[in-house]
């Protein structure tokens, strides 16, 4: 006699999948509707000429295409550089403390204040005095600096911390010192938590630039040109402040795909 076996899945298996960029999509969907209709029919605010302080997503659009790219990557190049700048002394100074931590564990308590010390400082109210100190070019990179040096270090002590005790077990047994278990060991299993602070960071880093350059005396960057914006084009406006927002987002894409690369063990 022969047995029929259902080998139908079950109906939780044949859920249809939604693909993962659904719902990203989703909500700029939502955004960009919502925007417009704001735009459009709303009246929050006035800007010059008694034109509406929030223009429809067409209008910003149409600023867009009269300013033309080379304007935009003008200033936006000038605010990349001086992230750039931010974002790899930032870190690579935040790594080396995290480092000088594992070494040496009392240094913990400070590394950590002096962290949270650079997280709390205003960056709004910094930049003036790093202006003082250090002229125009120094002042968007230092803030850049600043605002990526907390992450950083906190997340890179824990994924120090998180190493396999194993393997630091197996460098102590064959003679190994502090430094072979942090270069051998923890160094290694912390990538992956590096590269998550260093995705935060990125987009922190840009925003650090933008706000040094406003304080900071600058007359190119993304900064400078939405000070000049702000008093008689808000279209102009808003679409210097697309632009911010779409150099962060690269910034994140690009660091997020150099990490995935990098650890392709984190992807199991």
């Amino acid at each position: 006699m022969t047995t029929l076996v259902n080998t139908r899945p079950p109906a939780a298996q044949r859920r249809l999948r939604v693909p993962g960029w659904v719902p990203g999509a989703s909500g700029l969907l939502i955004v960009f509707v919502l925007w417009w209709v704001v735009g459009a029919f709303g009246t929050i605010g006035t800007a010059a000429g008694g034109s509406s302080a929030v223009p429809t997503p067409f209008a910003v659009a149409g600023q867009l295409a009269d300013d033309g790219f080379t304007f935009y990557w003008r200033n936006a190049s000038v605010t990349l550089t001086a992230a750039a700048t931010g974002f790899a002394v930032g870190n690579l100074l935040a790594v080396l403390t995290a480092s000088l931590v594992l070494i040496a564990p009392w240094l913990e308590g400070i590394a950590t204040q002096l962290a949270v010390i650079t997280y709390c400082l205003p960056l709004i109210a910094i930049g003036p005095v790093v202006y003082a100190v250090g002229g125009q070019p120094a002042t968007a990179n230092v803030l850049a600096g600043l605002s990526v040096y907390f992450v950083t270090v906190v997340t890179t002590i824990q994924g120090l911390k998180s190493a396999d005790r194993a393997g630091l077990d197996v460098i102590t047994v064959a003679g190994g010192s502090r430094l072979h278990q942090l270069t051998k060991v923890q160094l290694i299993g912390a990538i992956p938590y590096v590269f998550t602070a260093l995705k935060i960071a990125a987009p922190a880093a840009v925003l650090g630039a933008i706000l040094g350059e406003y304080v900071g005396g600058i007359t190119r960057g993304l900064g400078p040109a939405m000070v000049a914006a702000q008093g008689n084009n808000v279209e102009r406006l808003w679409a210097l402040a697309i632009v911010g927002v779409v150099v962060a987002g690269i910034a994140y894409a690009v660091i997020a795909l150099i990490g995935r690369l990098a650890t392709p063990w984190t992807r199991r």
